[in-house]
């Protein structure tokens, strides 16, 4: 039996596309900054999404908390928004959170970056 796409898959894929439509060009709070959306987790019942981003600038919770705070306060906005451009019987309630993976991310690479510059330095091997 082929798997198949499940629904839930379905709406957050289309929630990450629109919102991320929606908060670039519908959001005028200065509060909320560069903000990508990088992923949404649907419940099953389809009531509430989770909604991952991150913020140009910032790498932890306590630097994003200004835009955690915004996105969700413009939450009902979005979610009307969602409902005027989709045939979605509900749309589900919407909360916002930080995405520290990205930072973390970034993070990992300068340190791997760093150790292989040492190796190169301890073995002689001088060349990018």
């Amino acid at each position: 039996m082929a798997k198949e796409y499940a629904r839930t898959e379905r709406v957050a894929d289309y929630l990450q596309r629109e919102l991320a439509s929606l908060v670039q060009q519908q959001l005028r709070d200065p509060r909320i900054g560069m903000v990508s959306i990088t992923g949404v987790d649907v419940s099953r019942d389809l009531r509430h999404a989770r909604v991952y981003y991150t913020v140009m600038g910032s790498n932890s919770h306590e630097e994003a908390a200004e835009s955690t705070a915004a996105l969700n306060h413009a939450a009902g906005f979005l979610r009307s928004q969602l409902s005027r451009g989709s045939s979605m019987r509900s749309v589900p309630q919407l909360k916002f959170y930080f995405d520290a993976s990205v930072g973390r991310g970034r993070e990992l690479e300068d340190l791997i970056q760093r150790a292989a510059q040492a190796d190169r330095k301890v073995t002689g091997d001088e060349t990018d």
